[in-house]
């Protein structure tokens, strides 16, 4: 049985819950207070069972003042009952009701003329007439408009088969979106807990799952879930559903949260959007305006920021905006909002979610931005990503990043992903998506920045990866650092040994001072074999300057690049001729003393003819090089 959301929508007192009970035996008022007063105050359901279809209902207040709860309701539903009583025609609200409607992008609907028992044919003909002029040219333009009486049950049956024909009609929801249940309802059921009602806008939810309380992030363990009040494995798009949460306390939850799967979607609170500006606000949105947004069930305070020229968007006007919000929202691509003014509480204008996780524009860069927001609204999917990667810059842009962008779920995103890298203006990093052009640019960084380590520092091996990584990608994701510089080895530019990074071509030639230097450095420590300088003796014996030693410290590390002298110590260098030999007499004394294979210092510095100022560093090294092990005051020649 196909299931869909009928909301109810109209002035105050125009029969809508009568209208809903009439259809259903249910009386949407819930609260005392909407008993005592005879008004809807708060969001209302019902539901209608048709056979092949199961409808439900949302009933909303239609007092001016309860707007905000009206929206509340107003998101996910599929279809809009407009009700207007033949005794009064289109109200304020009725037109307020109606724009929102159009806002939010809902495209199939009806209208439903009530309280036709107290009408004459004449004046239902005349109201039946204003709806037709207030819906032309939007999406009721060629709805049907159903005459009824809740109170005799004249047009009920007809109603009825219009709502099923509707409803059979109406499009099936995607099945690309992760699972979204904005909240509208949290209360405490005895002997279950915490319990959380909502229209599910997309994927399922099922018993045994984990979701998270967003903006919150508080996870919670679906211990129950209802739809009709009826208790079911799972409850899918398109359905009111009641979720019992267990690990929350219902004083965590409130209106206008949003229940998704663990780790998937992200808060934020700074939106670019489209703006569509009613034609009846009574004046252009402007730049700083404070404002009320509506975003699924929440109600949050945000600034405007007009991207079109002059700072404004007039009446009747669309344009791109950014909306900086007071405290984080959960939107994604596509997303409609309905923005209010701060006071009086008004409908000025709607807008269209493109990118749920801005940066701040300013000057100008905003003309860069408007291109990429115009092809957001305009272009596929595929194209969609390959923006979003853009936007991304070298932060890259994850698969987890997509989807917290545009909610699509896992089937969906692989298909795209793997049409955007065909498509060859992204290039894929690890599993990271990043432009072409971004990625080719960070390429020439890593170029100009070996280059000119090598320029500065011409006898340096390299330079170290980690400076290159903190200079140029501190703010980029490690896997595409990584990518960027095999892409470079992998076209011969650079070379990558253990932690440094240099050009191919660099050999470090040396002027004749300093290879006569080199040799000079060379011969002193072959000719002092296991007795080797500290690094100040050898310096003095090759009479460099105080003013040259750092320079002759970069020839002595050539030295030790090209293996001519191995580092022990920090500070104590040996020629690699002497500890060549010194592990090939060990070898032979371990022969000689088999099968122990033991070498204690004291017989460590008789073989070595070496103090222990030697010994010691000696030791630790070969050690370090698995030619021996420490067996207690001893070691074990491997």
């Amino acid at each position: 049985m196909r299931s869909i959301i009928v909301g109810t929508a109209g002035h105050i007192d125009h029969g809508k819950t009568a209208l809903v009970r009439a259809l259903t035996g249910i009386d949407a008022d819930r609260l005392p207070e909407e008993k005592r007063r005879g008004i809807t105050i708060d969001l209302g359901f019902a539901d209608l069972d048709l056979g092949d279809l199961r409808i439900g209902f949302v009933d909303v207040p239609g007092h001016e003042r309860f707007v905000k709860n009206m929206l509340a309701g107003a998101h996910g539903i599929d279809l809009v009952a407009l009700v207007i009583a033949a005794d009064e025609g289109v109200m304020p609200q009725t037109r307020e009701h109606f724009d929102i409607c159009r806002l939010l992008g809902i495209r199939n609907g009806l209208v439903v003329i009530t309280k036709t028992d107290l009408v004459d044919e004449e004046l239902l003909d005349l109201v039946q007439t204003e709806a037709r002029e207030l819906v032309a040219n939007s999406f009721l333009a060629e709805a049907p408009v159903v005459a009824v009486s809740a109170r005799t049950g004249a047009g009920i049956d007809d109603l009825k088969r219009t709502l099923r024909d509707q409803g059979l009609r109406a499009p099936h929801r995607s099945a690309d979106f992760i699972t979204r249940l904005p909240i509208d309802r949290a209360f405490t059921m005895k002997g279950f807990g915490a319990v959380v009602t909502g229209t599910l806008v997309a994927g399922e939810i099922s018993e045994g799952s984990e979701l998270e309380l967003l903006p919150a992030g508080t996870r919670a363990r679906v211990r129950g879930v209802q739809v009709h009040g009826t208790t079911v494995a799972a409850a899918a798009a398109g359905n009111r559903t009641a979720v019992n949460l267990g690990g929350v306390d219902v004083s965590a939850v409130a209106r206008g949260m949003v229940l998704a799967p663990a780790g998937r979607l992200r808060p934020t609170q700074i939106v670019d959007v489209q703006v569509e500006v009613l034609k009846n606000a009574p004046r252009p949105l402007r730049s700083r305006a404070r404002v009320r947004v509506h975003a699924g069930a929440a109600e949050v305070l945000a600034r405007v920021r007009v991207l079109e020229q002059g700072g404004e968007i007039t009446p009747g006007q669309t344009g791109l905006a950014q909306l900086r919000f007071e405290s984080p929202i959960v939107a994604v691509l596509n997303d409609r909002l309905v923005i209010r003014s701060y006071s009086p509480s008004r409908t000025i204008a709607g807008a269209t979610v493109l990118n749920p996780f801005a940066a701040k524009h300013r000057g100008r860069d905003t003309a860069a931005a408007r291109g990429r927001l115009e092809a957001l609204l305009t272009l596929d999917r595929v194209a969609q990503v390959c923006i979003f990667a853009d936007l991304a810059g070298t932060q890259g842009l994850s698969r987890g990043a997509l989807i917290a962008r545009t909610g699509w779920n896992d089937r969906a995103i692989e298909s795209i992903w793997s049409e955007a890298k065909q498509g060859g203006t992204v290039v894929e990093a690890e599993g990271v998506l990043v432009s072409h052009t971004g990625f080719e640019q960070l390429k020439d960084l890593v170029k100009a920045e070996v280059a000119e380590h090598h320029r500065a520092q011409p006898l340096a091996r390299g330079l170290s990866r980690e400076t290159l990584r903190e200079r140029q990608f501190g703010h980029a994701a490690p896997e595409l650092f990584r990518s960027v510089i095999a892409q470079l080895e992998k076209e011969g530019v650079i070379v990558s040994e253990k932690d440094t990074i240099r050009a191919r071509e660099h050999n470090r030639e040396l002027s004749p001072a300093d290879a006569q230097l080199r040799r000079r450095l060379a011969d002193i420590y072959e000719q002092a074999g296991l007795e080797a300088p500290t690094l100040e003796e050898a310096m003095t014996k090759t009479a460099v300057p105080a003013a040259g030693r750092a320079h002759a410290r970069k020839i002595l590390q050539l030295l030790v690049d090209a293996g001519e002298l191995v580092a022990v110590q920090p500070q104590l260098f040996f020629h690699r001729q002497a500890l060549d030999e010194l592990t090939e007499k060990l070898r032979v004394y371990a022969s000689e003393h088999q099968p122990e294979r033991l070498i204690d210092v004291a017989a460590f510095k008789e073989l070595a003819r070496v103090s222990r100022k030697y010994a010691i560093p000696l030791l630790e090294f070969l050690d370090r090089q698995r030619v021996t092990r420490r067996a207690g005051d001893k070691r074990v020649i491997l």
